[in-house]
């Protein structure tokens, strides 16, 4: 599982007040666009739209290029990024009617839907066109994501041209200029579009500015772990009771706090891949207690494919295991933390853990746990705690260190705060984005003070470093 966030999260913490805060550019470019007009090629324009309050709201809107089946826009949009949020994001196609610029008027071509947190960890993204009805088209939107860093230098530009070739047969050239880079891939992007000078062979362009924001780039990855309690306490999963209960309708309580936080971070994830583990359960075949067991079985190969992959590996495993305990998370801890601990030997040292722990209960090993964490805090790592149910979660609490320094059973302090818990019930009634927003918050900043603490900075991938989207 390889993330791209390490860049982002140091950004935004350094430049803006939020924590969690950082502005993107969006560059647009569609190919393939069919001709519904026999007579003429399309004059396409894209919308964007942003659902807020359960309503798409339109944000802002490209130029219309005229007659043009693979436009290149030049309208930049700029958008604020939450990481801890789910912003969705619509981008509609319309070809313009030639006599008028608006929507009432257009002819509607079709829709695609993302996340904005899925174009920023890809940096680039392309996908086919869903056409009125639903129907796949042959329309590619290709979404670029740039980081605005704060740097507020800019080039400013004049140009004119002379004795332009005259390419009308009944009236003079109508010439306009296109400013591209070529990046490191070989590709161009185009970075400004100047107005059309009409009937004109010696024109003069206007003045106009180019920011040097566009110039910034990095690449990091970073993994996450889930680890779900399958102690007894929890109940028969039988049992209606149960918080493993699982309704042929609805979710239970587990999943409920799997699928919020967890749709959250696969955004950021570029192989959708999971490894999902649990705890405090007798397992098959000899149905020994396990504290760090694969959900899907495989010991070798514990990864799910996306958030569904480990909803759907919880789910199956539910029955062929037998609910025991007793609560100890060190175990998990332990296992993620030699994972990380190998990374920090590697030659780049550039992937992040995050242990995501559900559980219902007090904790049992909790001297094992603190020790546990304190060693972790020195790792590339950080651990999310989501307490299911109506325990008394005071222990959890003490782990997230927000109230004081959390330290080992022999006065350890930890090298710094990678715990971060929150009790399911307080969101029970609330959106599954205002769980991860509360689950999440704390994430950047560990990321960043891990890699600051090491003296290592986001890296600048060689794929990357000419357009440079994403870094300081």
């Amino acid at each position: 599982m390889k993330n791209d966030i390490y860049e982002s999260a140091a950004n935004s913490l350094g430049l803006f007040s939020s924590p969690c805060l950082t502005k993107v550019e969006l560059r647009l470019t569609c190919k393939g666009i069919s001709d519904r007009d026999a007579l003429s090629k399309p004059d396409p324009c894209i919308v964007l739209n942003m659902k807020s309050h359960g309503q798409w709201m339109e944000v802002d809107r490209t130029e219309v290029i005229r007659s043009c089946v693979n436009p290149t826009y030049s309208k930049v949009f700029t958008l604020d990024f939450y990481f801890e949020e789910v912003q969705r994001l619509r981008f509609e196609l319309y070809d313009i009617n030639s006599s008028h610029n608006g929507l009432k008027e257009a002819d509607f071509l079709g829709s695609v839907e993302c996340t904005l947190g899925q174009i920023i960890s890809q940096r680039k993204l392309s996908k086919a066109l869903l056409r009125p009805g639903g129907t796949v088209g042959k329309a590619i939107i290709t979404i670029t994501a740039e980081e605005l860093t704060g740097n507020d230098d800019y080039v400013e530009l004049s140009f004119s041209a002379r004795k332009l070739d005259d390419k009308d047969f009944f009236s003079k050239s109508d010439p306009f200029l296109e400013i591209y880079r070529l990046n490191d891939d070989a590709t161009l992007q185009l970075v400004y579009r100047t107005e059309t000078v009409m009937n004109n062979l010696n024109p003069v362009w206007k003045t106009f500015k180019v920011s040097l924001n566009s110039l910034c780039s990095g690449d990091h990855e970073r993994k996450l772990q889930v680890a779900i309690d399958f102690t007894a306490s929890n109940g028969d999963p039988r049992n209606s009771c149960s918080l493993h209960y699982i309704h042929p309708y609805q979710p239970n309580e587990y999943l409920k706090a799997l699928v919020a936080v967890g749709e959250i971070c696969q955004d950021y994830d570029s192989d959708k891949m999971f490894p999902a583990f649990g705890f405090g359960a007798q397992i098959p075949p000899d149905y020994k207690v396990s504290h760090d067991f694969a959900v899907n079985f495989n010991e070798e190969n514990p990864e799910c494919a996306g958030i569904q992959g480990v909803v759907e590996a919880y789910q199956a495993c539910l029955p062929k295991l037998q609910l025991y305990g007793p609560t100890n998370i060190a175990p998990i801890i332990q296992k993620v933390a030699k994972t990380a601990s190998q990374e920090v030997h590697t030659k780049e040292a550039m992937q992040y853990f995050i242990l995501l722990i559900l559980t219902d209960g007090v904790i049992t090993d909790m001297a094992d746990t603190r020790e546990a964490i304190v060693q972790a805090s020195h790792l590339p790592m950080s651990i999310i705690i989501v307490g299911v149910g109506n325990a008394d979660f005071s222990d959890m609490q003490m782990l997230d260190g927000d109230d004081g320094i959390l330290r080992s059973p022999k006065g350890e302090p930890v090298l710094r705060d990678i715990v971060q818990f929150v009790p399911f019930r307080n969101f029970k009634h609330a959106s599954p984005a205002a769980l991860a927003k509360s689950v999440l918050a704390e994430v950047p900043n560990q990321v960043v003070d891990y890699y600051n603490s090491k003296g290592i900075k986001p890296k600048v991938s060689s794929e990357y470093q000419s357009s440079r989207p994403f870094g300081p």
